[in-house]
């Protein structure tokens, strides 16, 4: 199907027929017409244009944000007027929000001065906050209106709603008092009264929260939207679930990019220009280089022990790796954990002691591993020497006490990093792996010298 759709436009792209092309675009699902924006996408300001107004709209809000920006800057004054007035507010914030001010300027002019108060009073609050999220369209009701009164404003305001789905009960000075599902006001007789369906069982979000306490709350309730009110608890707009899937998705991929050891890119990988994306790169590149500068360090104070003891070297890369790993593991999966709201800076204690037990026995499994491994190969071949028992045992006591190591700092730095106000996501995977290197060599070498003190030391 895909297939034949790509044919099918490519063959009207050369006929140039505009009127045809228009009609078929019209009768795609919106998401086949994104895709085949993101396929022609020198083509994609004539899609949209080809669209009806609705269907442009629809297309143009779920595009990301870089082939927005592609698009608007060859659309006509005309094209653009529509799209940014289709736009619901919270989408048409979310877009201006990412534009540079003199862009969002000139567009801000196309709206009527409603929805510009609207717009600028969005673009007030904090970029990562629930403010920038929330839409001012939604159904209020009151307390004493009876179902017959609430399926007539329906009728008359519903249309320009977010969503009808959930009704919100507020009071005559525009406090949040309770919100109710659609299908309890269908279900009951005309004449029952809103106060009778309440249930005082009211989730609401703060306009000032952040959005990923949002994400949370979505994520533990049942609920496709959510009321938003500020410290007065008056109802300001509600967030509905779809902005939240997006920003979900968003945040996943910065983590995801900043537990790879690099900074958010903001951009699909393939958009984002190379000296932008090498800038990205570097800076995290460069502390970590310097940071394992200081094995050579480690090493060089253990240089004597190392020249009496060569078969020592032999294992580095082995400890190392399995301490790097063990500390990528732990700080991956108490990321992970903070971010599903499971973990939150309190549990420390809590953590460290699951972190101690598991990277005990974690160790204890590949320090016997180790000691097996040399136990074996001394059966095949000299290398390790008459005190074979004594490198095994240094290999086996290191393994634990690295990888012990490496899962307790893994596990704490994500934490100390959220409570000192920092990203918990920036405790990558690199940066633990570099951090157990270092830290790593210091407990091998000092491991050897406690075992093999007076006979290869």
């Amino acid at each position: 199907m895909e297939k034949e759709m790509f044919e099918e436009v490519e063959l009207l792209l050369e006929d140039n027929n505009e009127k045809k092309l228009s009609n078929y675009l019209n009768n795609l699902n919106i998401s086949d017409v994104e895709q085949l924006i993101d396929d022609f996408p020198e083509h994609g300001p004539r899609f949209i244009e080809a669209l009806a107004l609705n269907r442009a709209v629809n297309v143009f809000r779920i595009l990301d944000f870089p082939t927005q920006e592609r698009i608007i800057k060859k659309l006509p004054g005309t094209t653009i007027a529509g799209l940014i007035n289709g736009l619901p507010p919270d989408d048409r914030t979310a877009l201006f929000s990412e534009l540079h001010g003199d862009a969002v300027k000139t567009l801000i002019l196309h709206l009527p001065p409603n929805d510009r108060k609207e717009a600028l009073s969005l673009l007030g609050y904090e970029e990562d906050s629930v403010g920038r999220l929330m839409t001012p369209d939604y159904i209020t009701v009151k307390q004493d209106w009876d179902v017959t009164k609430v399926l007539s404003h329906i009728r008359r305001y519903g249309k320009n709603s977010e969503t009808i789905d959930v009704l919100y009960v507020i009071d005559d000075k525009g406090v949040l008092v309770d919100d109710i599902r659609i299908r309890e006001i269908l279900l009951v007789k005309p004449e029952t009264k809103v106060s009778a369906l309440m249930d005082s069982r009211l989730i609401a979000l703060n306009v000032k929260d952040p959005q990923q306490e949002a994400i949370n709350v979505f994520r533990m309730n049942n609920r496709v939207a959510l009321p938003v009110t500020d410290d007065d608890n008056i109802m300001l707009g509600i967030v509905t679930v779809d902005d939240i899937l997006w920003i979900a998705n968003e945040e996943y991929t910065e983590d995801i990019q900043k537990i790879g050891g690099t900074e958010a890119l903001d951009e699909p990988y393939l958009d984002i220009n190379l000296f932008r994306l090498v800038k990205k790169r570097v800076g995290w590149l460069v502390i970590l280089f310097l940071g394992e500068m200081l094995t050579a360090t480690a090493m060089g104070f253990f240089e004597h022990s190392i020249a009496k003891a060569v078969v020592l070297a032999l294992f580095i890369p082995l400890i190392i790796s399995s301490g790097g790993n063990s500390g990528s593991q732990a700080s991956t999966l108490i990321i992970q954990a903070m971010a599903l709201g499971e973990v939150t800076v309190r549990d420390w204690w809590r953590v460290m002691r699951r972190e101690l037990l598991s990277g005990l026995l974690l160790g204890l499994t590949l320090g016997v591993i180790g000691f097996m491994r040399i136990y074996i190969w001394t059966m095949f071949s000299p290398i390790y020497g008459p005190h074979w028992a004594l490198v095994g045992l240094t290999v086996g006591a290191a393994l634990v006490g690295v990888v012990l190591w490496g899962s307790l700092a893994g596990s704490m730095l994500p934490l100390a990093l959220k409570k000192l106000g920092a990203d918990p996501a920036t405790s990558s995977a690199p940066f633990v792996a570099t951090l157990v290197d270092v830290t790593g060599l210091i407990i091998y070498f000092s491991i050897a010298v406690m075992i093999m003190k007076g006979t290869l030391l």
